[in-house]
């Protein structure tokens, strides 16, 4: 067995609206079926967009974050605050963090290591 291809999938409120999301972020629409699902690819990761049902809490994005390695965290920042997309920044010793949430509330990080 040979695994071609990996994603992360997040469960959206609104599939035109997480697409915008991570469009502006960045991302690139790789396929999408309606508003059933969408892939949205950046180097190195896919995730995938799927409608929450609607009695079902997507509230559960505290479980996972995920993260985006950038080589120019001021333009990172920038990009943020021009978006309107509130955001957290922390320097520690792994690096720098700008901590932000999509639209749906699952923790997203852009990170320049120092490694």
């Amino acid at each position: 067995m040979t695994i071609t291809e990996s994603n992360v999938t997040i469960m959206v409120k609104d599939m035109d609206k997480s697409v915008s999301f991570y469009e502006s972020i960045g991302f690139t629409l790789k396929n999408r079926w309606g508003n059933h699902y969408a892939q949205i690819t950046a180097p190195g990761i896919i995730i995938g967009l799927h409608p929450g049902k609607k009695n079902e809490a997507t509230d559960s994005a505290d479980n996972i974050s995920i993260g985006f390695t950038t080589d120019n965290f001021d333009e990172a920042k920038s990009l943020l605050s021009s978006l309107l997309i509130n955001a957290k920044s922390r320097d520690e010793e792994g690096g720098q963090f700008l901590h932000f949430n999509d639209l749906d509330g699952t923790a997203l990080y852009f990170i320049k290591p120092k490694w």
